[in-house]
This record gives structure tokens, sequence and C-alpha cells, in this order.
């Protein structure tokens, strides 16, 4: 195909196209043609012929009609706004009788004069033909045979039933629409964007039958254009929806992965509020972080970006922070370091210390709290980070913030936090001091969020007193002292509560059960195990007996040390494991 469309109006076609005597292909969308009869010179090699965007005259149209040659016949226009021609049936009767050859035809965008179409009571009846005799258009019916290719799409004529060809582009249902997108994609972006627009509205109102092909086909619009605002838009909002139904579960794992990788150049390349908050959304709606891993660390510095860059619209903020947390929240060590080491932690830091100055305790600030509490998780790189960064004065500056005491949610992920801090035991002298110690003993006699916010501020102190007595380098509060408080602390709480936590692990746990140091912090951790497998026995027995749970409660009954009413309750836990039937074991 010889492409001369858009030409400088200061080249004269008909020169440059002289010199070719076997000219068979012809692209001359949106050209200058003072006069096109010089056309007629190929009119018996000249099979394929692109008139895009050229005004229509009757003198062009007679130049056309000589080209008997033709197979493929573009006289599309991008609207037909601003057109003073218009397509007459007797137009496209001559076009049809002419032009023996065809087998695609594309008027789309033109304006037609009536009386092209059969009248309604005259329609053929049944379901849609694409018999010449049957076609609503009645220049058509001069055909011999179904065209292969028709393109209707912005006429009067889209919405038609019976047309006869193979593949009509126009917006009457999806199949005409996918193949508009198809057809029009690579050259004509202000068609396809919208035709994508349409492809919206089903994907969004109705039920896209071909989730697929439609799929494939918005995914190489965005990569056939990735700076055209139109597409972009229409694109990515098209695939928030297309992608918001339990049909992509059944899709091919491949397919979602170009989904996400083209939501992901979407995020890179075009820097536009609605492009990126459709990109996040649409990413809301895959399994997180499964879906997401194989370009976990792209992901995660895209969202990290959008959040560092200080954008004011919180909106995005929101989204962005919501997919942080589901990526660090069931992902290994590894994956977590990986992030921290990207700045996730001090991002996060800065998103609170951002509304520390504006004094406002909402929901951002309780996402970020929830997102450290997550990436600190076992992670003792990432907890190191948390205090070397001002983590636990930012902690004690938002506990003096006038809405706290209403934020329950806020409370309980900050001393999760907290928690995993105080699971590195290089890192508990940090927490070691007065004030600190004084506050979470105060939390203990907390009620927030059930028992939660206790049931963490307890976790801390026990991993603290689990170093021993010659740790405790201060004089007050008294370390005898605060363990009375967390004894009656522990046995005030309700075992068949339900829980608001998630374990991925019991190691920080069970490392706190065959030692005699501190048997306050044996029985917390013991309450904590029964605890959990009262309430959710399936999803917590099996992990306590793959990870040697048993053996370390035998080990409990065993020490001296051990208070009874810890014996009993650690008596209570093997009980339940051995009477799990899911999976039976022979502890002996």
């Amino acid at each position: 195909m010889l492409n001369l469309g858009a030409l400088p109006e200061v080249l004269d076609v008909e020169v440059l196209l002289r010199p070719l005597p076997s000219l068979t292909s012809l692209d001359l969308s949106g050209a200058r043609l003072p006069c096109a009869s010089f056309l007629t010179r190929w009119s018996q090699t000249l099979t394929s012929l692109v008139l895009y965007n050229l005004e229509l005259s009757e003198g062009l149209v007679n130049t056309v009609l000589q080209l008997g040659q033709l197979r493929h016949l573009d006289i599309s226009r991008e609207s037909h706004r601003g057109s003073t021609f218009r397509l007459s049936r007797n137009v496209l009767t001559t076009m049809v009788r002419n032009l023996g050859n065809l087998v695609s035809l594309d008027i789309s965008g033109h304006a037609l004069l009536d009386h092209c179409t059969v009248p309604a009571l005259q329609e053929a009846p049944g379901p849609p033909s694409v018999k010449p005799s049957d076609t609503n258009i009645w220049s058509l019916r001069e055909l011999k045979q179904p065209l292969r290719f028709l393109g209707l799409y912005d006429t009067t004529l889209s919405g038609l039933t019976h047309i006869p060809a193979y593949k009509v582009t126009g917006s009457k249902d999806e199949e005409r629409i996918l193949n508009a997108i198809e057809a029009y994609t690579e050259f004509r972006p202000e068609i396809a964007h919208r035709a994508i627009n349409h492809l919206f509205d089903i994907a969004r109102i109705q039920h896209c039958s071909q989730l697929l092909r439609a799929l494939q086909l918005v995914i190489a619009a965005l990569k056939c254009h990735k700076y055209d605002k139109s597409i972009q838009v229409a694109g990515s909002a098209t695939l928030f929806y297309l992608t918001h139904t339990q049909q992509l579960r059944i899709q091919s794992i491949q397919l979602r992965k170009q989904v996400i990788q083209a939501v992901l150049n979407g995020m890179e390349e075009y820097q536009e509020f609605t492009v990126q908050r459709n990109c996040l959304l649409t990413l809301c709606n895959f399994t997180l972080p499964e879906e997401l891993e194989f370009e976990y660390e792209r992901v995660n510095r895209l969202l990290l970006c959008l959040l560092h860059s200080g954008r004011q619209d919180e909106s995005l903020q929101h989204i962005a922070l919501h997919l942080c947390n589901a990526l660090v929240c069931q992902v290994d060590r590894e994956h977590k370091q990986a992030v921290g080491q990207m700045g996730f932690v001090t991002t996060m830091l800065k998103l609170i210390q951002r509304k520390l100055r504006h004094k406002t305790c909402d929901q951002l600030m309780e996402f970020s709290w929830s997102a450290l509490w997550n990436v600190t998780d076992e992670t003792p790189d990432n907890c190191h980070m948390f205090l070397t960064c001002n983590g636990m004065q930012l902690f004690l500056d938002c506990l003096q913030l006038q809405e706290f005491p209403q934020k329950a949610e806020l409370l309980r992920n900050m001393l999760g936090l907290l928690g995993n801090v105080a699971e590195v035991r290089a890192l508990r002298p940090q927490l070691l001091t007065p004030q600190f110690i004084t506050l979470f003993c105060a939390l203990l006699d907390s009620t927030a969020h059930g028992m939660e916010v206790a049931y963490n501020a307890c976790g801390v102190l026990s991993h603290v007193m689990f170093d021993g007595p010659e740790a405790w380098s201060m004089a007050e509060p008294r370390r005898d002292a605060v363990i009375d408080r967390m004894w009656g602390a522990i046995r005030s709480w309700d075992t068949s509560s339900r829980r608001n936590i998630n374990y991925r692990s019991f190691e920080p746990i069970l490392r706190l059960l065959p030692q005699s140091t501190a048997p306050v912090s044996q029985h917390w951790a013991t309450w904590a195990l029964y605890s959990l497998l009262c309430v959710y026995p399936d999803k917590y027995c099996p992990l306590l007996i793959k990870e040697g749970g048993i053996s370390l409660l035998q080990e409990v009954l065993a020490l001296e040390s051990s208070h009874e009413e810890t014996k009993d309750m650690a008596k209570k836990v093997i009980e339940q494991c051995q009477n799990f039937k899911e999976d039976p074991v022979d502890f002996r």
C-alpha cells in the first residue's frame, strides 16, 4: 500500500504518482486532489483505494466509478459534520454495479440522503441475514455475493438488521462495535476511541459476550496510542469494566497478565488523573497480591511514585494505599524487604507526617499505619527503618490528635506495627523507655476495637519481658508492677471473642513458649493460640501443627515455672488439635 495521506498541499499527488505504471494499492487519506481524473490511468491495475477524509464530489465519484478492478474501496470520513456531499441511493447503486469486484467497502461517517433503505414493512423476516436479496439497503441488493467487509460506522445504516457483509462496523451491537475498534485502531484513532466509548457503555451497563476479543482489542489500542489522551481515557475506563466481572476468572493467565501490563504501561506513560484512577481501579479487580507478583517490583514502584508525588487528590491516594496494603499483606519476607528498600516505609511515614501537619486523623492515615503494620511483619529491616525514620515520634504525635480517641481502627493498626517491632530482639531496647512502657500499660485497659488494642499492647510487653529482668533498665514503672497489669488484662479477655487479626505464621508467638524468664509472656502466647484455635480451628490448627507448636506446648507442660492456668490452656490447645479431624496426626 502506497500511503500519500495528509501530504503538504504544495506537493502535487499526480506528479508524484506519474512514474508508477503498475500501481495496485493507494492511500490518499486527507490529501488535496483538485482534480482526481488522473487516477483512471491505473484503472486496470488499482485494486485498493483509500480516500479517507476526502471531501467527495461528483467528479471524484465519477473517477472512482471508472476503476473497475477495485476490490477494496474506502471513502469514509471521521464525521459527516462539515461535509457538503451526501451519498444518495443512486450513487451507491452505481458504485455497486460498476465495481463488481468489490469485497470491501467503507462509507463510515457519511451523511446519506433519504430513500436508501427498505421500508420497515418490506423488510425480510427472520434472523439477521447476509444475503444481498434480504438486505435493508436498496443499493446493496445489486451485489452478487456478500462483501467481506462493510464500514457503516456513524451512518444511518449502521443500525439495520440485514446487511450483506460478513464483517460490519457500526454501533448497533457489540459485534459491530468490536469490528470498528479492530478496523480503525491503527490508522483512525479518532474513530477508534468513539467505538471504545460504545464498548464502555456495553461493559458498564450490559453483559459483554465477547470478553476475550474485547480485552485483546482494547489492549492493542492502548499499546498503539500510548500518548493519545482520548484513547487512554476511554481504553483504561473500558478495561476496568471488562475486568470487573466473574468472566475474567475463566480467561487465560496470559491474557490477565497482558491486561495488567497494559494498565502498568498506562500508569508509566500517561500521567493524567483520569487515566491513573482508571488504571488503579482496574488493578483492584485482580486477586492481590498473587496476580501482580510477576510485576511486583514495577507495580510497587509506580504506586510509591504516585504517593510520593504528593498529589492533592485523595481519591487516588486512597486507591493506591489500598493496593499497597494488599500487595504487602500476604507476601514473603523477601518481597517486603524489596519494597522497603524501594522506599515503602519512608513513603508511608511521609504521608503520616503530612496528615499531622494538617492535624488530620482520617482514613488515609489509617491506611498508612495499616500498610506499615503489614510491611514490617516478620521483616526486621523494615522495623529498623521505621525506628530510624522517627516512626516512634510520629506514633506519639498521632496519639495527641484531637480526633484520635474516636479512631479505634487506627490505634489497632499502630499497636500491631509496634508488635512487629517488639518481635525483633535487637530493636526492643528502643521501646524500653518509661514513656513507652507507661503508654503500653495504659493501653492494656483499652476496649477499643474489642480487645485487639489491649491484646497488641500486651504482645509488645510480652516480648519486652521475654528479655528478662536484666534488660529492665528503668526504675519506674517497676517490672513486677507491669507484669501484674499484664496478668490482669489477659485474665479479663474472652477466648471465644471473634478476632480481627490474621497470622501467616505463629513463629513469633511460639518462641515465647518454652521459657521460664517471663511466665506472663508464656501465658500471653498460650492464650493467643487458644483464642485463635477456638474461633478459627480450620485455619489455625493446621498452621500450629505444621510449625511444631504441639511439641513446644508439651514443653510448657513440663516446665515447673509454668503457671497452672497456663498449663491448663496449653492442654486445651493440644486437645483442640487432636480433635481436628481434617488431617489426623499422631502426636505420641
